[in-house]
């Protein structure tokens, strides 16, 4: 009996403690097709596939998050598994705190970046008020940043002035159109960057509008609908000076989701150096519990006559 009792005793214990334990994590192949233009560049076919894991502890107020990345694949080559994300949240007094290693989160107009950093925020008086210091000090790694946000008169507005520039975001939402906009003042000169977004929904149509400038010395390379600016394999060079104009239409048709893009740069800084892009993406989820998304894109590149291609992408992709 009383092998019994602590066996029940031991399974309450670790249920207890896995309770404060998710694993989630999501998995997606893709089959992706380019056919070139030119018949100086070969055509190509590339099966590969992408993975994440996160793993998330709890202990009262305070979370331990580890997200595990890098399972990625390709036909020539398998990826490394690395930790991406480790690093805590918890509350001292009113004050919540963030430490460790992670990612800066996705801007239009910057790329993301992995840094071990350290930040602080809090509520007062109807402001929210932040600190930020992380490893580096450019703009885009965020070093030595303070932070102020209110709401005036229903426009959301923050202000963070940091080590090589400032943020300056505004949003609002004005009978159903929402519109926001983001600054980054450099103080270097001529490399201010800026965005407009404009997003409603019109008879079952989701409408969205966007247009990020920058300045002559100044480059835009984020990852974001309007286009995938970062790093070395992206859908177009990076460009000093250069403009980005988008347009997205979505819908729902038979059971699937519809988008169509046009994104335009305007690589201004050099000539010949435009760049526009359409792209359709139909998204279904399956009775599997996977979805599936078709997207085909044809990119005009006149900065190079080898470049322009039309690309199919097949991607079937699983949360869990």
């Amino acid at each position: 009996m009383k092998k019994l009792i602590a066996a029940a005793v031991a399974t309450s214990v670790s249920a207890i403690a896995m309770a404060d334990i998710s694993i989630t994590g999501q998995l997606k192949t893709n089959y992706t097709h380019k056919d070139y233009q030119s018949t100086s560049v070969n055509d190509s076919d590339v099966f590969s596939s992408e993975g994440d894991l996160y793993i998330k502890g709890k202990s009262g107020d305070t979370n331990v998050v580890m997200n595990i990345g890098g399972l990625d694949s390709t036909s020539a080559s398998d990826g490394t598994i690395a930790i991406e994300d480790s690093y805590l949240t918890t509350k001292i007094g009113d004050v919540n705190v963030k430490m460790g290693n992670y990612d800066n989160g996705n801007n239009p107009l910057r790329a993301s970046d992995r840094s071990s950093r350290f930040s602080a925020s809090t509520s007062l008086g109807g402001f929210k008020l932040g600190y930020l210091n992380g490893n580096g000090n450019t703009t885009d790694k965020q070093n030595d940043e303070v932070s102020i946000g209110t709401e005036l008169g229903g426009v959301a507005v923050s202000y963070a002035a940091k080590d090589g520039g400032e943020t300056i975001k505004a949003s609002t939402s004005m009978g159903g159109v929402n519109v926001s906009y983001l600054g980054l003042p450099s103080d270097t000169a001529n490399s201010d960057r800026q965005l407009i977004e404009v997003s409603t929904e019109l008879s079952g149509v989701g409408i969205k509008f966007g247009q990020a400038d920058a300045e002559a010395s100044a480059t835009i390379t984020g990852d974001s609908w309007m286009g995938d600016y970062e790093g070395s394999a992206n859908e177009h060079t990076n460009l000093a000076g250069q403009d980005v104009t988008a347009v997205e239409l979505s819908t729902s048709l038979a059971g699937n989701k519809v988008t169509f893009r046009n994104i335009t740069v305007d690589g201004y800084a050099s000539a010949g150096k435009d760049w526009d892009m359409n792209k359709v993406i139909v998204t279904r989820p399956l009775a599997s519990g996977a979805t599936l998304e078709v997207t085909y894109k044809d990119i005009n590149d006149d900065a190079s006559t080898t470049t322009d291609v039309e690309v199919l992408d097949i991607e079937l992709a699983v949360k869990f």
